[in-house]
């Protein structure tokens, strides 16, 4: 490891976690040799050293993010480093927590409270320096906000201006989406994702709960999940022929989802990519110069995506606003 210039006594100051997964760096300069305590934060994720950079200037668009979750949530957050990079976000920081299934819900990371994921995450969050804290939101327990709460509430100890979002997650089992629809009294997936799954549980039981228990905290969601319910009917409508052949198979270019169980394949990973990357940075995706990989313009069909999600369940909501579920 290395500081910021020749100089400035990096490494005059260690810390080591007691599980050795944590470390702190402190030098007694910054990188202008000016007397200015500084320190680098940098965390053990299994296989290398990540930086967490604790020195962001308050003013600029330095975010250092923690986002833990399963398999339908971590592509979109690793594609989400890459793409804040090449939005000019040089100073983007994050490190992924991530578990399979129902192991990769909040209330299940909290409830493992032996598991070295969950002592790496209040590992994390005992540092102080997390701006953003991403989650995500599938299949919600039977007390909606159990798991959610505990960890606000243990972020808030030492980071009480972070930023919390949600992943709304897609719906898995593509396949018998329209049959899952049905019991539930509506006629379209569709309908059933959007007024029941996303406006009543998530939002109305989920949402509007945290933001009730922590009005001064900013509380968001991202609509991760359209992606893959938009383009899974653009391709029944023939929309996508030419790049996506099938709805289901192995072939991560050209197939929607690789197996029944729904996880998503590059197309729905890009376009949820791009509408995390406007959620959060709020990047103008028709400036965005990005290849996709693909003829169909995804950053249209994030937008359309973006533009439908409730404003009330955005990153600029303000505490004071009076919303309804739209």
């Amino acid at each position: 490891f290395h500081g910021e210039a020749a100089g400035d006594q990096f490494g005059s100051s260690v810390s080591l976690s007691v599980d050795g997964n944590a470390l702190v760096v402190g030098s007694a300069l910054d990188g202008f040799m000016e007397a200015r305590a500084k320190s680098n934060s940098l965390f053990w994720n299994g296989s290398d050293w990540m930086n967490i950079n604790s020195n962001c200037n308050v003013n600029s668009d330095c975010y250092n993010m923690l986002l833990i979750g399963n398999s339908f949530f971590k592509h979109y957050a690793r594609k989400l480093d890459s793409l804040a990079n090449l939005a000019g976000f040089h100073d983007h920081n994050q490190v992924e927590i991530l578990r399979g299934g129902n192991n990769g819900r909040p209330i299940n990371f909290w409830d493992d409270s032996d598991s070295r994921e969950h002592q790496d995450i209040k590992t994390l969050l005992d540092e102080g320096n997390v701006d953003f804290f991403g989650m995500t939101a599938g299949y919600i327990p039977e007390e909606a906000t159990d798991g959610f709460r505990d960890w606000i509430e243990y972020a808030l100890q030492n980071n009480p201006d972070i930023t919390i979002f949600l992943s709304i997650a897609p719906i898995d089992s593509p396949a018998t989406w329209q049959a899952r629809a049905e019991p539930f009294g509506y006629s379209t997936i569709d309908s059933y994702y959007s007024d029941y799954q996303i406006n009543t549980i998530i939002h109305g039981e989920l949402v509007d709960s945290l933001r009730n228990e922590f009005p001064l905290t900013n509380i968001f969601t991202i609509p991760t999940g359209w992606a893959a319910l938009n383009l899974e009917n653009m391709f029944q409508e023939g929309l996508l022929a030419g790049e996506i052949d099938a709805l289901i198979g192995s072939n991560l270019q050209n197939h929607l989802f690789e197996d029944t169980k729904g996880h998503q394949n590059y197309m729905i990973r890009e376009t949820g990519a791009l509408i995390w990357l406007n959620s959060i940075y709020g990047v103008d995706l028709n400036e965005f110069s990005y290849d996709t990989g693909y003829e169909t313009d995804l950053d249209s069909i994030a937008i359309d995506i973006i533009e439908n999600h409730p404003l009330c369940y955005n990153i600029d909501y303000q505490s004071n606003n009076t919303c309804e579920n739209n």
